[in-house]
């Protein structure tokens, strides 16, 4: 895998680019994080690293320090990333359940498709967010 750590999401889906796009200039100076889509052939070569049970888990995806995460636990650490503004929010995130977190995401992941339109193009890989 290439240097700095990874977050996978589906290119085809709406909620995902939404978020990125949202996400990406809120992240903090120096953070070393690329964005990558599932379906492009760098990010199949990444998750085909994980154990079975995490590829076949077909959710976002993040690397982080060569660790992967899925789901809501995906989610919240990409909390550490951002500016202190969003990244405070962590520990209020990581209090709840692990089951309750993953049945909201799971629910956001099924529905998404029919609230977010997909986009006409795929906007990942993002640049990765330099110092400046």
């Amino acid at each position: 895998m290439s240097e700095g750590d990874v977050i996978l999401l589906d290119g085809d889906c709406g909620l995902c680019t939404h978020l990125a796009v949202f996400m990406h200039p809120r992240m903090k100076p120096g953070a070393s994080l690329r964005f990558l889509a599932i379906e492009s052939e760098e990010g199949q070569s990444i998750i085909s690293t994980f154990p079975q049970r995490i590829q076949d888990a077909d959710t976002v995806y993040l690397v982080r320090n060569g660790t992967p995460y899925i789901r809501s636990t995906a989610a919240i650490r990409f909390l550490f990333y951002m500016k202190w503004y969003y990244a405070m929010w962590y520990p209020f995130a990581w209090i709840v359940p692990l089951p309750l977190r993953n049945l909201v995401y799971r629910f956001v992941a099924r529905y998404r498709h029919r609230v977010f339109r997909k986009p006409a193009s795929c906007v990942f890989p993002m640049p990765k967010q330099t110092e400046g």
